[in-house]
């Protein structure tokens, strides 16, 4: 059974940094696309960042810049670095896993939550 899960969240003040943690277990990342997502309250999820097989990073506009999408195929786990963390960064933070080839499969981490405050 694939799992993935965050670690990483908390409270934080605006300016600051938190490192999110994704790992995986009952498969290989390696042969997924990761990717971060985030919800507002009320809000549908948005896209925030990705990170190829390969490597190509791509950002959302608004964290463009700040944060910094990773992998460590060997520890099967996915980062995301949060740099100047603004109060309009809060959310909860869900990690995903797509595999867009052959047989198509797509997994969710359970969310964990960031909140941006002084």
């Amino acid at each position: 059974q694939v799992q993935l899960v965050e670690s990483g969240g908390g409270l934080v003040q605006p300016g600051g940094s938190l490192r999110l943690s994704c790992a995986a277990s009952g498969t290989m990342i390696s042969i997924y696309t990761m990717g971060w997502y985030r919800q507002f309250p009320g809000k549908q999820r948005e896209w925030v960042a990705g990170i190829t097989r390969g490597g190509t990073t791509n950002y959302a506009d608004p964290v463009m810049g700040r944060f910094t999408i990773s992998r460590d195929n060997a520890k099967n786990t996915a980062y995301l670095q949060m740099n100047s963390l603004k109060p309009e960064d809060t959310a909860v933070y869900y990690c995903n896993a797509i595999k867009e080839y052959g047989l198509i499969s797509t997994y969710w981490g359970q969310g964990t939550q960031v909140t941006v405050s002084s």
